[in-house]
């Protein structure tokens, strides 16, 4: 169906950094969820999903159980979402999302890596408008009208399927991530995603070049040392 995955990773990039770093991160958005949504993941399927994922990127046991008691318990911090738009260096279309007890703290150390990277912070909508928020499922296989018709009978609204090098990637609206799921379970109760995500897809790709690269590069570094900075979606490809 044309959108291929391979060509549309860097969009869905997220920050890295130390695990210590990116095991604080799943500790909020698990504690977030489980205090927000109840603490069984049975119940609860963003939780189901954010300990599924953490243990895929192999986040320890204590860090997520320590994050579902403390969400059982009274009290506890108050995180709410926040989410900052703009574009970076070379043009390229930036969406931020984060988790703070400060807004005004989150809000300036943000602006202070657009600012710093002569790149420009915008309203709620400068570039959402240019992403689709989708769920794509990955993994090994061949035959995509099996999995077409599978979504199909499922009632899942898909997006869009390739076949690519023996991959079969599926994407669909971020709401139908554990129906499109589970329908490709039923397929083969055995099958092993390589990726399982609910993420921002750009719709379009913007070449980043020359002295702008190293900016990009420092752009992101220092977005991925805020705290409160939880995932950075781009639409940049380096040239």
């Amino acid at each position: 169906m044309g959108r291929s995955f391979e060509n549309r990773k860097a969009s869905m990039a997220k920050t890295q950094g130390a695990k210590v770093r990116v095991y604080s991160r799943y500790g909020k958005e698990i504690y977030v969820s489980a205090k927000n949504g109840g603490a069984d993941p049975d119940t609860n399927i963003t939780l189901r999903r954010l300990i599924e994922k953490a243990k895929k990127d192999q986040v320890p046991t204590h860090v997520i159980d320590r994050a579902i008691e403390k969400a059982s318990g009274a009290g506890g911090e108050n995180y709410e979402n926040a989410r900052y738009e703009g574009f970076g260096p070379g043009g390229c279309m930036v969406i931020v999302d984060c988790l703070t007890d400060n807004n005004k703290r989150t809000y300036t150390e943000v602006r202070n890596c657009f600012v710093k990277t002569n790149s420009k912070i915008g309203s709620t909508g400068t570039v959402g408008h240019m992403f689709d928020h989708l769920a794509i499922l990955r993994y090994a296989g061949e035959d995509e009208d099996a999995a077409y018709e599978a979504l199909l009978e499922a009632d899942v609204d898909v997006t869009d399927i390739e076949c690519e090098d023996g991959k079969i990637t599926v994407f669909a609206p971020h709401t139908e991530f554990f129906k499109a799921k589970n329908a490709l379970l039923a397929i083969n109760s055995e099958l092993e995603f390589e990726v399982e995500e609910i993420t921002f897809v750009a719709q379009t790709e913007t070449e980043v070049t020359g002295e702008d690269v190293a900016t990009f590069e420092k752009f992101t570094a220092m977005l991925d040392d805020c705290d409160d900075v939880q995932s950075v979606y781009h639409n940049a490809i380096i040239a």
